[in-house]
């Protein structure tokens, strides 16, 4: 029956505002809040989902009012001089070897360290373990 009568008043409004559906819309959404039963018929279908939305945004509400952290009245100040604040960051910027974003491959190539002598050995140890296994 509900369904029934919500059809009904779409197709009156359908009907009143000559087939354009934004304006059957708000004249649906007007007599609303005027007919409690429109509204029940056009809501039935959606109420477990409504209810489920409205629970949840409360139950956030909850949440975020008990986790809310103590925010200090005044900001306490870091114990920085304000001579050296951000001061590697802006040698790094002024830097013509920073490679700017999204230009990351155009950077200058990093210089390679060289070896020690200790990895040096090493890796000869291993290339040699290697060849006397490889020959039995």
């Amino acid at each position: 029956m509900s369904r029934e009568y919500a059809e009904g008043r779409i197709r009156e409004a359908l009907k009143l505002s000559k087939g354009n559906p934004t304006r059957a819309r708000q004249q649906i959404i007007a007599w609303t809040n005027e007919d409690p039963r429109l509204l029940q018929a056009l809501a039935r279908p959606h109420l477990t989902g409504i209810v489920a939305h409205a629970v949840s945004r409360v139950i956030h509400q909850q949440n975020r009012e008990i986790d809310a952290p103590d925010i200090p009245d005044a900001p306490q100040s870091l114990d920085m001089e304000p001579k050296t604040f951000g001061e590697e960051i802006f040698k790094a910027l002024q830097s013509s070897n920073t490679p700017s974003f999204g230009h990351e491959g155009v950077a200058p190539p990093v210089k390679k360290k060289q070896a020690s002598q200790s990895h040096i050995d090493a890796l000869r140890q291993m290339a040699s373990k290697k060849d006397k296994n490889s020959r039995k």
